[in-house]
């Protein structure tokens, strides 16, 4: 993949079909009748993307054990049977939200955790993290793995280990008619654009400001949002013209009409780049979970796994352990 490109995301080709309600918009206080009312309502647009919002997930892919894989599991992480990983159910569909109880994590990111611990033979337990505190959770042993669309980059793999399963693509979203074409480092001069703290996007939009600065041109104004969802409100409202965040939560609040995808850009920009499961550093089990993954790739799990949850664009053609990158 090139380093940037942009395009307008073809939702027909992202939207699956599964037997639950839709959700227009759901955040960690939105309870399942607000759902059901809001998809009743007539002005739902037709096209938003359908997900599925229960806590029994009991459409949710399933794979068997890789005794291979399960092999390659370290002694004190196999000791209790049990995988744990974090995962942030504070996000928006597909990749990790709070399911109809608001308490239990779903999503896609949920589904490829389960599909690792499947194949090494552990049972999963998901513990709903944030941001901000995965990468000390992941360093104190409190976390074992995190499934949390964590980015491939060269800081980290000094700390981490990495097992790559989906394109890391970031999106700008602004409202439908702002006529925003967010092509490169001009693009984006002079507006206020809405961002997360400590992310690969934040560290993009750095360096495209540096770029403006340099060439004596008006940088962006970066706001630091802690959820997509606050951003997208500040863009309805009109206080913030655009927010770059990942591609699959992008797509499904594009699909309901509210904002649009402007632009799209490699999470590793100027280079490719991946996400990942996340692991501590030389412990051995990002190994196990590469093995794992690749049962999965093999045996179809994967990609029914994107399928499901309208992330097969996203698909890579093989799990990679601590892919190469730029500094």
């Amino acid at each position: 993949m090139k380093g940037f490109h942009v395009e307008r995301i073809r939702l027909s080709r992202l939207v699956a079909a599964f037997p639950v309600v839709a959700v227009l918009l759901l955040t960690s206080c939105t309870s399942s009748a607000e759902i059901e009312q809001e998809a009743q309502s007539s002005d739902a647009p037709s096209s938003a993307l359908v997900v599925d919002t229960s806590p029994e997930q009991a459409d949710r892919v399933r794979t068997d054990e890789d005794p291979d894989a399960a092999a390659l599991v370290p002694a004190d992480v196999a000791e209790d049977g049990v995988l744990r990983v974090g995962v942030n159910g504070a996000g928006d569909p597909p990749l990790g939200f709070l399911a109809d109880d608001n308490s239990t994590v779903v999503g896609s990111e949920v589904d490829i955790a389960q599909l690792v611990a499947d194949g090494l033979g552990l049972e999963l337990e998901v513990v709903n993290t944030t941001w901000e505190a995965w990468p000390l959770g992941v360093q104190s042993g409190d976390l074992e793995a995190v499934f949390s669309n964590v980015g491939v980059n060269a800081e980290r793999l000094q700390l981490f280990d990495f097992a790559t399963y989906r394109q890391g693509i970031m999106a700008f979203v602004a409202a439908p008619d702002s006529g925003l074409d967010i092509t490169d480092a001009q693009a984006i001069s002079g507006l206020s654009v809405g961002v997360g703290s400590g992310t690969n996007q934040e560290r993009i939009l750095l360096d495209w400001n540096a770029t403006l600065e340099a060439e004596g041109e008006a940088p962006a104004t970066l706001e630091y949002y802690a959820n997509a969802a606050d951003a997208l409100l500040a863009i309805q409202s009109g206080r913030l013209d655009t927010y770059l965040g990942p591609n699959p939560n992008a797509v499904y609040q594009a699909s309901k009409g509210t904002v649009e995808v402007v632009g799209t850009v490699n999470a590793g920009w100027p280079n490719t780049t991946y996400v990942a499961a996340t692991t501590l550093k030389g412990n051995g089990l990002a190994e196990a979970v590469q093995a794992a993954l690749q049962h999965a790739f093999d045996d179809g799990s994967y990609q029914q796994t994107l399928d499901r949850w309208g992330l097969s664009d996203e698909a890579v053609d093989a799990p990679e352990l601590n892919p190469a990158v730029a500094s």
